[in-house]
């Protein structure tokens, strides 16, 4: 699983790009092929800080993308109506995407919420353990699911929580980004799942503080995402690395777009 170095996120569109959709759904198809021709895989986020965006279903059959069921994330959260929810799982099993990154995801006020007891939940709002839960017993065989470690939480409640989902059907783990090696994400070896470790790869220090949830981290001024990646690759050697916010310019340690 994941035996090549690195993933690549891709933001799909946004929905209510009007007259620049094309050129974003183009500029998408156009990234997506250079990162699996290069030998890399692709995530796309569900609906990211709660913005509609296009799924990745969408673009895939807009701009008529091939799949490949080792190198394609698909990921699903919480903020879903039901049928939407299957339409979504049985879309992809047709295209043959394997992978599914899930989550709970970021809500907002244009996106609905999944009602909990329409997928066996048994409390007021959806988790992650209800979503594995659902889609590992309703689409048994279909899919290699996986869940996000957040190493910046508390331990006691994230790892509890962690085996929670393992115990679900989770299959590999990745990480919120990490800086350098991180005792946390070390930790988590112990479940022999594949643990992908993120990098951030702006220089947007602020918005990766905010995004973990770490507010203003000052020793975080000074920023290298290249020089964190290179590092990441020594803490874990022969891991993928999973790049967040990669603009296709910058020249990697093991693979150069053209």
């Amino acid at each position: 699983m994941f035996d090549y170095p690195y993933i690549i996120e891709l933001l799909s569109p946004r929905k209510d790009a009007g007259e620049k959709l094309e050129n974003l759904l183009s500029r998408f198809a156009d990234k997506y092929e250079r990162a699996i021709s290069s030998g890399c895989g692709v995530s796309v986020p569900d609906n990211p800080m709660g913005q509609r965006r296009l799924s990745l279903l969408e673009c895939l059959e807009e701009k008529r993308l091939s799949v490949d069921p080792e190198r394609v994330i698909m990921n699903i959260n919480t903020f879903h109506t039901k049928p939407e929810l299957d339409g979504i799982l049985q879309k992809a099993i047709q295209l043959g995407i394997r992978y599914l990154l899930v989550i709970r995801g970021d809500g907002g006020p244009d996106l609905p919420t999944l009602e909990p007891s329409s997928i066996g939940g048994k409390y007021n709002i959806v988790t992650t353990h209800d979503l594995l839960l659902y889609i590992n017993s309703e689409y048994p065989g279909f899919f290699e699911t996986g869940v996000s470690f957040n190493p910046y939480k508390k331990m006691s409640f994230e790892f509890k929580h962690l085996q929670k989902k393992i115990d679900s059907g989770a299959r590999f783990i990745i990480t919120q980004p990490i800086i350098g090696r991180d005792e946390n994400v070390d930790a988590i070896q112990k479940y022999n799942l594949p643990v992908v470790a993120e990098a951030w790869m702006s220089v947007n220090i602020e918005l990766f503080s905010k995004s973990v949830g770490l507010g203003e981290d000052k020793s975080l001024k000074i920023y290298d995402p290249v020089e964190n990646l290179k590092g990441l690759h020594i803490a874990y050697p022969g891991a993928c690395i999973y790049l967040a916010l990669y603009n296709f310019k910058t020249e990697l340690p093991y693979l150069r777009f053209t």
